[in-house]
């Protein structure tokens, strides 16, 4: 496969991602602000843009609206659902040869029908489109696509970029512990309530539901069961030929990090939340870089400002 295909469709698989996990987490967290009187908006405000990984503007206070138009429909904002929708149609068009038709147009609707701007009565209902035309996105190519190199660079990328938006949603748990996103609301967000509710039978924990986020092995959106697929995906596209230890740095990477998953208790995590969760989205970040570097090597990659180095 040609470089420059493996790089659109990696990053495809990326931006499908992440538009879909930043609906989930402003959906959370902008509702949050609306429902909580005593919450300070300035400082969540700039607390979420922090882990989202975007700069606060000028030194006036922000509100719910600063935030919904930073990360949901302002164009110029590498952070912003827009943005990435717009990216991956882009990717898409390169790589149009590859690319399915009903794919193509997927991408290109949703691209299309991005909204300059989102009063707020409708916020809830701008969010479910996204993740509903994100998800069909993704189901076509889950339904339609061959399990080939094409398919294993798309869902490499999802992966990686799930990996780093879960840890993101979780960092969020420590923003503001009084009043920031329950247990409960946090796994709603990443659609895990019901499955968790199958799995413990109980209201939510901080040590259960954290354990079920990132340590599940039969959940996709948790964090090990998404760093596994993506280890899983690299083997696909390269299998090892060495007979001793992993030549792969992107590979040694993440199995670095689902080592650490794995092996480290839950309580000791949940101590120090945010600083895990950064190592996570290290990870991922410096993952994904290996894989640049290797695969596709002439492309630049196309960092978010949240993206780590």
């Amino acid at each position: 496969m040609l470089s420059r295909i493996a790089a659109s469709l990696f990053w495809i698989g990326r931006y499908i991602e992440r538009s879909d996990g930043t609906a989930r987490i402003l959906d959370v967290h902008l509702q949050l602000l609306l429902e909580d009187p005593w919450i300070d908006e300035d400082t969540a405000c700039r607390s979420l843009l922090s882990v989202m990984g975007s700069e606060a503007p000028g030194e006036s206070s922000l509100a719910r609206e600063d935030v919904l138009r930073i990360l949901a429909v302002d164009r110029a904002q590498p952070a912003s659902i827009v943005y990435s929708l717009s990216a991956a149609r882009e990717n898409a068009r390169r790589a149009r040869e590859i690319v399915s038709t009903e794919l193509w147009e997927c991408l290109n609707t949703t691209s299309a029908g991005m909204p300059r701007r989102v009063s707020s009565d409708k916020v809830h209902e701008f969010f479910s489109w996204v993740r509903d035309r994100t998800a069909l996105a993704v189901g076509i190519m889950e339904s339609s696509a061959s399990r080939d190199e094409a398919w294993q660079f798309f869902t490499l990328g999802r992966s990686l970029e799930r990996a780093d938006m879960t840890a993101r949603l979780l960092a969020t748990r420590s923003l503001t512990e009084a009043s920031g996103p329950s247990w409960t609301t946090i796994l709603r967000s990443c659609g895990a309530y019901e499955a968790y509710l199958r799995t413990y039978r109980g209201v939510p924990s901080a040590r259960n539901a954290a354990e079920f986020l990132l340590h599940d092995r039969l959940f996709p959106r948790s964090i090990l069961y998404s760093v596994v697929r993506a280890e899983q995906c690299l083997r696909d596209i390269e299998p090892r030929t060495e007979r001793v230890g992993v030549s792969d740095r992107a590979q040694r990477l993440l199995g670095q990090i689902r080592s650490d998953l794995e092996f480290r208790p839950i309580a000791e995590i949940l101590d120090d939340l945010p600083t895990h969760m950064s190592a996570v989205q290290d990870a991922t970040s410096a993952a994904s870089e290996a894989i640049r570097q290797r695969y596709f090597p002439e492309n630049v990659a196309p960092n978010w400002i949240g993206e780590r180095s």
